[in-house]
């Protein structure tokens, strides 16, 4: 199983695609048009009808990948890898799930997702792997790899603490890449509190403002310019004051009494937003803290 088959799966799971009836077609030319596709991968009998359901421009080959839909289910013994089109040029290369993935497979799976979520790469973890450590022999000597570059990338020096601030503007939607203010706000008093500093140097040091822009920013110049001396405390207080909800403590009560697991929500992402909305009514007296 490979990153490219997590694509895939990915993919498909986007674009509503059932996995067993999808594939991936790499090195398209870009001014290929889409009838000629499908009329090049119905060649291949074993596919029946193919209809093109996404598409993908790849910068580094200046090429398409693109997701196909079949009308049979694939079978993995009746698809070539590669397919030469009508054209003649640059063979098409074929990309489909596994059928049967045995346990070294499912380890692998899990290690690139796992890879994915935490933003590093496979080749994060050969840099690790001792060079006469074979990639998929040894699944413990890759588990050590995968915590080494962990442990690198997470030591608890005070300038990683501040990278792990997502930017958080203040607009709303939400734009891509960065934090929602409940997100933001939790990171950044977690931080504080983790900063083992006196006060006077907490305010010095805390680079709140290195992960602000925007609207968020303006506020926090604001605060500046009004109190020089203004804590970090003071700056968190000023952002959610400034974005954050206006409903009572009653509102948020029966807000957080209507929550509920959503459908593919991982267990542990529920109860962080369980506890996120039930301080929320605690700090608006929705309910004490004993209750």
């Amino acid at each position: 199983f490979t990153m490219t088959q997590l694509e895939l799966t990915n993919w498909c799971r986007g674009e509503g695609v059932a996995l067993e009836h999808a594939l991936m077609v790499h090195g398209v030319p870009e001014e290929e048009p889409t009838a000629n596709v499908e009329e090049t991968l119905q060649s291949i009998k074993a596919l029946g009808r193919v209809r093109v359901r996404g598409k993908m421009f790849d910068s580094k080959n200046q090429t398409l990948t693109l997701l196909c839909e079949c009308r049979e289910v694939i079978d993995p013994s009746k698809i070539p890898p590669e397919l030469i089109p009508p054209t003649g040029e640059t063979k098409w290369t074929i990309v489909i799930a596994q059928s049967v993935v045995n346990d070294e497979d499912t380890f692998t799976v899990k290690l690139a997702q796992f890879l994915q979520d935490e933003g590093k790469t496979m080749d994060d973890i050969q840099t690790m792997c001792a060079p006469s450590t074979a990639w998929n022999s040894s699944p413990e000597s890759i588990i050590r790899a995968v915590g080494e570059v962990l442990n690198r990338s997470t030591k608890p020096t005070e300038s990683n603490n501040y990278r792990r601030l997502k930017t958080f503007s203040g607009v709303s939607p939400v734009p891509l890449g960065e934090e929602c203010l409940d997100g933001w706000l939790e990171q950044a008093k977690l931080m504080v509190e983790e900063c083992e500093c006196t006060e006077k140097e907490k305010n010095k040091r805390c680079r709140l403002v290195e992960s602000l822009k925007g609207p968020a920013l303006e506020i926090i110049q604001a605060v500046r310019l009004s109190n020089p001396d203004a804590k970090h405390r003071e700056y968190i207080q000023a952002i959610e004051n400034a974005f954050g909800v206006t409903e009572t403590g009653e509102d948020l009560y029966l807000a957080f009494r209507s929550l509920y697991q959503k459908s593919g929500e991982r267990l542990s992402e529920f109860l962080r937003r369980l506890e996120r909305s039930l301080n929320k009514v605690i700090q608006k007296g929705g309910l004490t803290g004993r209750a």
